[in-house]
């Protein structure tokens, strides 16, 4: 909120007194761990109280989408719910257009490295270099990885390719250990940048969303943290990009090509969003614990912009069906 300023000790009193209570009622509702007090927020985050010229007070939420009433449903009558959570919003309109436990803390998965780019964006630029340590070797089963080595080396642009395109979760640790001396202490950033966005359902422990039962978000609070990203035309640019071939400097001093193609099926052409919508691109995540999830931004047709998410649905034709569902209110 450029050209605003903090109204007088009085009036902040006050005023926050009221949306601190506001604020208590839902985190006691909506989430099962220990949320921050309304006091421990830091300075400049959404929810600050402000004020426009001419001591108009402006609530955090004001460029917001803010979700009200009962939770909605993406299934038929009578069938068993085979997701945990969905959300739609207008990111113009600042208006939730569907919404279904958007508050329940859940597993993100890679749906993390969307926090790891906000990171990476904000403190450094495309040309930054990029050296992997002895940490890109992940021994985890199932642990998607790009194949970098120790010494490998790379422009911060194209580690991010590696990061959202293709979920690399080696390109992750590299990422993190450039801003900071260790994956924990990028991690302390993150959840910093998440406090910051009023992302208080949320706690990070490592830049790439390999299971931990510390690590875990909400469907709102992944609203918050994508709503950010997409500030930046770099991270739209990457996340719209269906192939990416790069050469990067192996750790010998010679160069190899790596393409990688978007892990989106909506990108790939395997699937199909209804007619009017045209997907710009997101973030996937799936883990056993996480199960599919997929966070992404769409237009319809005048160009307004869209965020969708589901979360732990049960199989990936589930995850874009009811990503098709929510695609589809768009024009409702």
């Amino acid at each position: 909120m450029s050209g605003v300023r903090c109204i007088n000790d009085h009036v902040i009193k006050s005023i926050c007194f009221l949306t601190a209570a506001g604020m208590s009622i839902l985190l006691t509702a909506c989430g099962k761990k220990p949320q921050m007090a309304f006091e421990d927020l830091p300075e400049g985050s959404v929810y600050g109280v402000t004020e426009i010229a001419g001591g108009r007070v402006e609530p955090f939420s004001q460029d917001l989408c803010i979700v009200e009433g009962k939770d909605q449903s993406l299934m038929e009558d009578g069938k068993d719910k085979d997701y945990a959570s969905a959300g739609l919003f207008d990111v113009n309109g600042c208006d939730t257009r569907f919404s279904d436990n958007v508050f329940e803390q859940l597993y993100p998965a890679s749906m993390t490295k969307v926090m790891t780019a906000i990171i990476a964006m904000e403190n450094g630029s495309e040309e930054d270099i990029v050296t992997c340590s002895e940490n890109v070797k992940i021994t985890e089963s199932g642990a998607q990885l790009c194949g970098f080595e120790p010494g490998d080396s790379m422009n911060l642009d194209q580690a991010l390719h590696a990061l959202l395109m293709y979920s690399g979760n080696d390109a992750a640790v590299a990422i993190a250990e450039h801003f900071a001396v260790s994956e924990e202490a990028f991690a302390d950033m993150m959840n910093a940048e998440a406090k910051r966005l009023g992302a208080t359902h949320t706690h990070f422990v490592n830049p790439h969303g390999l299971h931990n039962e510390e690590h875990y978000t909400t469907a709102y609070d992944m609203y918050l943290m994508f709503n950010k990203a997409i500030t930046y035309e770099w991270f739209q640019k990457i996340i719209n990009e269906k192939e990416y071939t790069f050469n990067y400097r192996t750790a010998a001093g010679d160069y190899k090509e790596m393409t990688f193609k978007s892990t989106n099926l909506f990108l790939k052409g395997d699937v199909l969003p209804p007619g009017g919508v045209n997907v710009i691109g997101g973030k996937t995540g799936t883990t056993m614990a996480a199960g599919n999830n997929l966070v992404m931004l769409s237009e319809d047709e005048t160009g307004r912009p869209y965020i969708s998410i589901v979360m732990r649905a049960r199989e990936r034709g589930i995850l874009y069906s009811h990503m098709n569902q929510l695609l589809d209110k768009i024009d409702e």
